[in-house]
């Protein structure tokens, strides 16, 4: 049987392990067994599926450790990024058992003396979840648990990048006492989603690149079935002139550089006020050369590796159009000498132009772009400029521009200075190539059911 093989791209590819890939039968086997079990999964009711995932928290929490440091070794995430994503994820796995029931149970919308009507939220059936490396286990989450508490069940791919962390989520599924075809999990890379997309599906659920998502709106498109898709993203902020320079500085650093810069939903285009321009750039330089580049499984590392040397390459050929263009490198551009695998310095463009790569397309890593604009307009125009439209950030002491702008902004989610829009009763999406549909909250549940209305005569 093919072998899926697990690498460290912190570690110079090192070799840590394998799973089988999937075969085509193996595939249609856990599809139907998906379709069998659909009707028993639904007729539950949702505290019952509730009470079948409670089991599956605390386990996967037991083990948190062991998958913080499974992430970090497959992907290069430092391991205190690992771990408090982990935490992190507890808050939003306790929301959706929590609040499934409030949102999906039924709900009268008229009555009179002669009748009662009520919206009815059934599952749609078997969905296809499949998932990215960038978060591994935020991603399994985020797309599995709001299913299976909707009613439907799920036939999960991870990424081919994290096959090792994907197992022991298998592991831990296949541990708690769901019903037989109520979950289940293939291995492969973009052919073995290729083969599940054009299964006997009712939902596809897809986090992924923006050309891959296209691709699988075309198949649902096709196929007439639902598709949810939360793809790339090139966020803008904007800057004004009014705002306490030193306070926004990590924020800043943080939205673009978390996770080595490959965050979907990261700050990649950073617009700031001409006249404060100098001291924007002057202050990110500091911070990004104040921190330690290394080994992701030490805790002092503040950023590790890509994670992948595909990765590596398509962000160099990024840079390079750039400094080919006219771009100028304030800090970092290139991999630092010391260390052997998929490393590359945080940095800093300057003087960038529309037409350059790093402007045009989705920079997944840890590359941060900076413009200055003169007046509002522009900052609108600059930050509207892109085929994406996942979220954006607005940094000004002045509420009533800050919110005229957000207005204007073609995002999912924007963030006003110091506020953040990452909880679990948020709706989660975006506008334009971003994606279509909504994860988290009361929008993303009901995403995953068919709405049904029943007027009955008392």
């Amino acid at each position: 049987m093919t072998k899926l093989v697990s690498t460290n791209p912190a570690k110079n590819y090192e070799v840590i392990g394998a799973v089988d890939i999937s075969t085509k039968r193996e595939i249609e086997v856990k599809v139907a067994s998906a379709q069998k079990a659909k009707l028993k999964w639904k007729e539950l009711g949702i505290v019952k599926r509730t009470q079948f995932l409670r089991p599956v928290f605390k386990e996967f929490m037991r083990r948190q450790k062991e998958l913080a440091l499974l992430i970090t070794r497959e992907m290069g995430k430092p391991i205190r990024e690992s771990l408090d994503d982990i935490d992190w994820d507890r808050d939003y796995f306790q929301w959706f058992l929590d609040n499934g029931e409030k949102y999906l149970s039924d709900e009268i919308t008229h009555e009179d003396e002669k009748s009662v009507h009520k919206t009815v939220y059934e599952p749609l059936g078997v969905a296809a979840v499949i998932v990215p490396w960038n978060f591994p286990f935020d991603m399994f989450l985020w797309g599995v648990i709001p299913n299976l508490i909707a009613g439907n069940t799920v036939v999960f791919k991870h990424s081919e990048e994290c096959p090792l962390t994907g197992k022991l989520i298998e592991e831990v599924m296949n541990k708690s006492e769901l019903p037989r075809g109520v979950f289940s999990e293939v291995y492969g890379d973009g052919k073995v989603g290729e083969i599940l997309v054009n299964q006997d599906m009712d939902l596809i659920w897809f986090t992924g690149s923006t050309k891959v998502g296209r691709h699988i709106y075309e198949v649902a498109g096709k196929k007439f079935i639902k598709a949810i898709l939360e793809m790339g993203g090139s966020n803008p902020a904007i800057v004004f002139d009014d705002v306490d320079i030193d306070g926004i500085i990590d924020k800043i650093y943080s939205k673009r550089f978390l996770n080595c810069g490959q965050t979907c939903d990261a700050l990649k285009r950073l617009i700031v006020h001409k006249s404060i321009f100098g001291k924007v750039v002057e202050k990110l330089k500091r911070q990004v050369e104040s921190k330690v580049v290394g080994d992701p499984e030490d805790r002092n590392t503040d950023m590790g590796s890509l994670v992948a040397k595909r990765q590596l390459e398509l962000l160099e050929s990024q840079v390079k159009d750039a400094i080919q263009k006219g771009a100028k490198i304030v800090t970092g551009g290139g991999r630092p000498k010391n260390l052997k695998g998929a490393y590359y310095l945080p940095t800093i463009l300057t003087k960038v132009k529309r037409d350059m790569r790093v402007w045009k397309e989705e920079t997944f890593g840890p590359v941060l772009v900076v413009v200055p604009f003169k007046t509002e307009k522009e900052a609108i125009s600059l930050a509207n400029d892109t085929l994406y439209g996942l979220g954006a950030q607005i940094y000004s002491n002045n509420k009533a521009r800050a919110r005229r702008v957000a207005s204007k902004i073609d995002a999912g989610t924007i963030d006003i200075n110091s506020a953040n829009h990452w909880l679990a009763c948020n709706p989660f999406g975006g506008f334009k190539y971003s994606g279509m549909g909504r994860e988290h909250g009361e929008y993303g549940f009901r995403e995953l059911t068919q709405v049904k209305v029943i007027a009955e005569e008392k």
